[in-house]
């Protein structure tokens, strides 16, 4: 294997055929050495991805001002290097596809508030799985795990924030008893501190040429949402969703005072959908099952073909 070093970094070389009087790269050659054939292939060939689960849907209360805890968000996984995966983990093994096989992809939901958040569902990369949020809890109770953990209920009761997944995310804020305001959900990046309202923050990444965070967890009651798509929490007002494509969690709802009705505004919102990001070089093209919601990007990063799927599910097939 030969290395190349270029603006400091040490990387193997696509190999390169001539077509029409023109050098172009491509990503695998078979390379005759000593008598015995080798498939050589360039790191510039690899399949780098950003995987993000559905986030968790927010808690809410009863009659009385404690508020729900935030959604966890979503799991998030990548194998880009210089970026880290969910729970401040190592980017994932390099990723090789082969052409003409088909591979199948499933993009998670959020899941809906109410009085305990749901979890989101998971989201399926070929064998790359990111696993939902966990919701919200209810008023003195304790948030559901998940991808990363929901948030714990306000209230007089000591409460735990639900547990987050290794590789993938962080656990909900716990509720150590003081205080009407319900903890944040886990971000993919943060756990939220005991009683911190506000959600964890996700992680930021460069996959499509413009930094973005994602993988948010959410506020509970007068508590922001993490960095990333975590949602609001609300106060004698509806919280705020996670945001789509994010895997945000919701935000958790409460309420002050006795003139608010206690009626269906106190459940918390709904989680954020999940996302799949890949990125191939440009010599190559993927095609979709018309179930599967995706767009292409050809020009932002030069060589590369970007390629988002926000909802569906089904097969592609690399070309």
């Amino acid at each position: 294997m030969t290395y190349v070093k270029h603006d400091g970094e040490w990387n193997i070389p696509a190999p390169h055929i001539r077509e029409d009087g023109v050098w172009k790269p491509i990503c695998n050659a078979w390379i005759k050495k000593n008598g015995s054939w080798s498939l050589y292939r360039s790191i510039n060939c690899f399949v780098e991805y950003v995987v993000i689960g559905g986030g968790g849907g927010g808690g809410g209360h009863a009659n009385g001002d404690p508020a729900g805890g935030g959604g966890g968000a979503g799991g998030y996984r990548t194998n880009i290097l210089g970026e880290t995966s969910g729970r401040s983990s190592d980017a994932e093994d390099p990723l090789i596809l082969d052409t003409g096989i088909p591979y199948y992809v499933d993009i998670g939901g959020g899941g809906n508030g109410s009085s305990t958040g749901q979890d989101g569902t998971p989201t399926t990369f070929i064998d790359i799985v990111a696993a939902g949020g966990g919701g919200g809890a209810y008023q003195n109770s304790s948030g559901r795990s998940g991808a990363s953990g929901g948030g714990a209920g306000g209230g007089g009761s000591v409460t735990t924030g639900g547990s987050g997944t290794a590789n993938q995310g962080h656990d909900g804020g716990d509720h150590n008893g003081g205080g009407n305001g319900g903890s944040g959900g886990g971000g993919a990046d943060e756990e939220p501190s005991n009683l911190q309202q506000k959600g964890g923050d996700g992680i930021e990444s460069n996959i499509t040429g413009t930094p973005t965070y994602r993988g948010g967890g959410g506020g509970s009651y007068y508590g922001a949402g993490g960095l990333g798509g975590g949602g609001k929490g609300g106060v004698n007002a509806s919280a705020t969703p996670g945001t789509a494509n994010t895997g945000g969690g919701g935000g958790g709802k409460g309420k002050v005072g006795t003139t608010f009705p206690n009626n269906n505004t106190g459940i918390g919102a709904n989680g954020g959908s999940g996302v799949i990001i890949f990125k191939i070089p440009s010599l190559y093209s993927a095609t979709f099952d018309a179930t599967i919601i995706v767009s292409e990007d050809n020009t932002t990063i030069p060589n590369f073909r970007i390629y988002t799927i926000t909802d569906g599910a089904g097969y592609f097939t690399i070309s």
